[in-house]
């Protein structure tokens, strides 16, 4: 267990708003491909590249692929990111990108990171967990975590353990059995958001330290804690910028986005850091398919998802 002081301010919950919102106009200088017309046919099959969903998207913070269903599933937030309005919701779209339901699951407050384990895909939304069956769409498991202040990403274990990363309090929790318990947390967590399960480790795409405006003096990192030890141990020695998105590459390595600076990278199984892609700001919480090396990057300030095909940069 790591053990340290949590800095715990509230000026965070504002500065988070204004770095969400930030360039909300802005273009980055690759352009999204339009969206795909409403007479293509439906596919059924691997997640294709080239296109962008925008109808119905509210500021999506996550996507992610559901391999068992075949199904891309977005959250939106739609108000502020620590908003309790209840008007956030997930969205089920196609492997083509096609909304096959806008709001396939309504209620939340602010969605934000998302991963499916037995059929049931789990959501952090601000201070709780939601479990929603896959195949019929009922929410199935609520769990509250006293004193979350700011529930960001979750990744799954083998076992079914969902761990879920609270950025503002610099803390990781463990879910199991229906409670929480805290598995990680103080400063050397650097501000925890992206969370991935890799055999007995779990990776983490950290933030770094904000400052008020959300900006960071020292970014983050992403480095691995042991399962059983919570033991930190560094995959990039050198801070990488504010992390969000954690994605495995399939090749032994990683992708992660930079939702300030608008980068994706790559993080590769030799340790190497490589540019894939460069957006405006608000690249979220993305997901990425080895087969065809297939991208997706929720857009969040322009409210939209697009797939790229990355087979280019990709090492």
């Amino acid at each position: 267990m790591i053990h340290a002081s949590i800095v715990r301010d509230s000026r965070l919950s504002a500065a988070m708003m204004v770095a969400f919102g930030l360039a909300a106009c802005a273009s980055g200088p690759e352009e999204a491909p339009a969206p795909l017309d409403e007479a293509t046919p439906v596919p059924a099959g691997p997640v294709q590249s080239g296109w962008t969903a925008n109808d119905g998207m509210d500021a999506p913070e996550s996507v992610y692929f559901d391999e068992a269903s075949g199904s891309i599933f977005v959250s939106q937030i739609v108000g502020t990111p620590d908003g309790r309005d209840g008007m956030g919701h997930i969205t089920r779209l196609d492997s083509a990108g096609n909304v096959v339901d806008a709001t396939w699951v309504d209620g939340f407050n602010a969605p934000k990171g998302l991963r499916s384990h037995d059929g049931i895909l789990w959501v952090a939304d601000i201070d709780q967990v939601v479990g929603i069956d896959i195949e019929t769409g009922d929410i199935v498991e609520r769990i509250a975590i006293d004193g979350a202040m700011f529930l960001n990403d979750v990744a799954v274990g083998s076992d079914g353990t969902v761990y879920v990363s609270d950025m503002l309090a610099t803390t990781i929790y463990a879910v199991a059995d229906g409670s929480a318990s805290v598995f990680a947390e103080g400063a050397d967590l650097e501000y925890p958001n992206g969370l991935l399960v890799d055999g007995n480790r779990l990776i983490v795409a950290a933030w770094g330290a904000p400052n008020e405006d959300f900006s960071t003096e020292v970014p983050g990192r992403v480095y691995a804690l042991d399962l059983e030890t919570a033991e930190k141990t560094l995959i990039t020695e050198e801070p990488l910028g504010n992390l969000d998105g954690l994605e495995s590459d399939g090749r032994g390595g990683f992708i992660v986005s930079d939702y300030l600076a608008g980068r994706i990278l790559q993080v590769t199984a030799a340790g190497d850091v490589v540019d894939l892609r460069q957006f405006g700001p608000g690249t979220a919480d993305l997901a990425y398919i080895p087969t065809g090396n297939v991208l997706l990057v929720p857009h969040m300030n322009e409210s939209e998802v697009t797939a790229y095909d990355v087979s280019d940069t990709i090492q």
